[in-house]
């Protein structure tokens, strides 16, 4: 009986390279771009620095390809494809904002987690982020616009308030998931989902209505 063939040499160099990338995507998540050094990745992979480099060429690229940011992704990568506004009533997008936001803070994948750690010192997650932000925007405005048909005459003044709208309750989001997820505030952190969501409800269906 011939023995099983041990993996290929390819198949080696694959291995390696996601064993890698998963140390990598933990350091960076972690501690950011900045503090994240070849070494360090290396060490936690069980590899030499030099083999890091080899395969990846610089700490720029090792950090591309470890959150896998690009601009035609970058929304999935931050958001998540569950975050994309529902169409419906207040009632609906409400329900959606805040069901996605206890999906946020209840755990980010160690990709999203390396690209908002790294967002304000690193200008390629910046880039990633403000695209994400940006596509969330975008959908949530015209759902909340399609909501108000028939409400104003002005169309262009009432598209205008929606994507205002539409960024505030994006930035709260984002502003509650940073402070639960990588600052740790203690308030939200003892809080549960439920008590986050029942206290941010008025103010997201305030900004999806167009309440004044």
């Amino acid at each position: 009986m011939t023995a099983a063939a041990g993996p290929t040499r390819a198949e080696r160099r694959r291995n390696t390279e996601q064993r890698i990338l998963a140390a990598a995507r933990e350091l960076f998540a972690e501690r950011g771009f900045e503090r994240t050094t070849i070494r360090a990745v290396a060490s936690a992979a069980q590899v030499d620095p030099a083999l890091v480099m080899q395969y990846f060429g610089s700490k720029q690229e090792l950090f591309s390809q470890a959150v896998r940011i690009s601009v035609a992704g970058a929304e999935d990568r931050v958001a998540g494809a569950e975050d994309r506004p529902r169409t419906g009533g207040p009632e609906a997008l409400t329900d959606s904002l805040l069901a996605s936001l206890g999906m946020k803070i209840g755990g980010l994948p160690e990709a999203s987690l390396a690209m908002l750690r790294s967002m304000l010192t690193h200008p390629e997650a910046a880039e990633a982020a403000r695209t994400a932000l940006d596509h969330q925007i975008t959908e949530l405005a015209a759902a909340i616009s399609a909501g108000h048909q028939g409400e104003h005459q002005d169309g262009h003044h009432r598209a205008e308030d929606a994507r205002l709208h539409a960024a505030l309750a994006v930035a709260t989001m984002v502003g509650v998931t940073i402070g639960h997820q990588l600052l740790g505030i203690d308030d939200l952190r003892r809080a549960s989902p439920e008590e986050i969501a029942a206290a941010l409800r008025p103010a997201l269906h305030a900004l999806v209505t167009g309440a004044e």
